[in-house]
């Protein structure tokens, strides 16, 4: 017997449901709509204090890591109009499972690959829609939200309408989101020992995880779904194209070229990645050193696909500027606002990578006017 409990992630009534079902129920095992890592960022609320700032952007997790603090932000500025603390409900099934010495199954797949699948998987059109939504969740301010509207979004029709709405603008997303996901969950809890099974999950999921177990079909190949897929061609071949064509440009204006136009457009290039890299570090409220990294680091690091401005940048700031203990706890507080991510040395951090990068990026797409002078 699988009992699935549907919920809101911010609503305290979810809460209030998992407790009544679980008490009602006295399951053998528990599910819950996490992975290890949300559980942890979870039940662990300082486990920011101990994030190794250093080894995320060496490894380039950044981007990963900004897109993470966005979409908690977010989800956090909502439980704060009801409240209730995110992921309270899931918290819940999880505490009451290990209180009653039942095994608690942590069924969702990793947030991490959930993310690079989906934008792996997404159109450029679409990733920049996505990208302007995340930014728009930051700077824009939200309309109330009650908990008649999360009770609301627990009604079969609101959600069978959010999906094809979903489904029809952007069907990779919602193929990895939402029905992976419920494959991956729903054979999860087909695995899960014990005769009687609470399964705890947001409730998009209840629909498509209810026919998957309720079909007589065999089990899914979950390895397929679990790789993290490499980027398509043309990504992988962008990076070295325009540092290629650049290098390229400078080949053939020097050996073909005028001496003159030769040493004007190098300085050119030099000036516009500087400058532009400079602003950008400048903007996010970087270090001085910072801003000069900048200006010394985008010429070459535009050349050269495997670093970025960025990179430099943000341990230039890291080493200069630490975050301390108060900016990592008080991270999620302050990422409710865009002045919060000024204010916070561990914010503006990420800020000087994702600037610094943008910089250095038009300033190589206004130092091709000069280089085509070349040829």
């Amino acid at each position: 017997r699988v009992v699935l409990v549907g919920t809101a992630h911010v609503s305290q009534r979810s809460v209030e449901e998992v407790s009544r079902v679980l008490r009602e129920e006295t399951p053998d095992a528990v599910c819950v709509e996490l992975d290890e890592d949300r559980h942890r960022a979870l039940s662990e609320s300082s486990w920011w204090t101990g994030l190794d700032l250093w080894k995320v952007i060496r490894e380039r997790r950044v981007s990963f890591l900004i897109a993470n603090l966005i979409l908690s932000s977010y989800q956090r500025r909502v439980g704060m109009e009801t409240g209730v603390r995110p992921g309270s409900e899931l918290m819940e099934a999880a505490r009451l499972g290990e209180e009653s010495g039942c095994d608690v199954v942590l069924c969702d797949r990793p947030i991490r690959t959930t993310l690079l699948r989906a934008w792996r998987g997404t159109g450029w059109w679409h990733k920049m829609q996505l990208i302007a939504g995340l930014v728009g969740s930051v700077i824009l301010p939200e309309e109330s939200v009650t908990e008649e509207d999360l009770a609301r979004l627990q009604e079969g029709d609101v959600l069978s309408g959010l999906l094809e709405e979903l489904g029809d603008t952007m069907p990779s997303l919602k193929t990895v989101l939402v029905d992976e996901r419920d494959r991956y969950m729903a054979e999860q809890i087909r695995k899960t020992a014990g005769k009687r099974v609470v399964a705890v999950v947001g409730a998009a999921h209840v629909p498509g995880i209810r026919k998957i177990l309720e079909s007589e079909e065999s089990e899914f190949d979950l390895e397929a779904i679990s790789r993290i897929p490499e980027p398509g061609r043309f990504s992988r071949l962008l990076p070295f194209f325009i540092p290629a064509l650049v290098i390229g440009v400078f080949v053939i204006g020097f050996f073909l070229g005028d001496g003159e136009a030769f040493k004007e457009a190098a300085l050119a290039w030099v000036l516009s990645n500087g400058a532009f890299a400079s602003l950008g570090a400048l903007a996010a409220g970087g270090h001085p050193l910072t801003i000069l990294s900048a200006f010394v680091a985008a010429p070459l690091t535009s050349l050269n696909p495997t670093v970025g401005a960025g990179m430099v940048t943000a341990l230039v700031q890291t080493f200069f500027r630490p975050p301390n203990v108060g900016d990592m706890e008080g991270l999620s507080e302050d990422l409710q606002s865009w002045r919060g991510w000024w204010q916070n040395r561990f914010a503006r951090i990420l800020l000087v990578f994702v600037f610094s990068n943008l910089g250095s990026t038009v300033g190589t797409f206004v130092a091709f006017g000069w280089l085509k002078e070349l040829v």
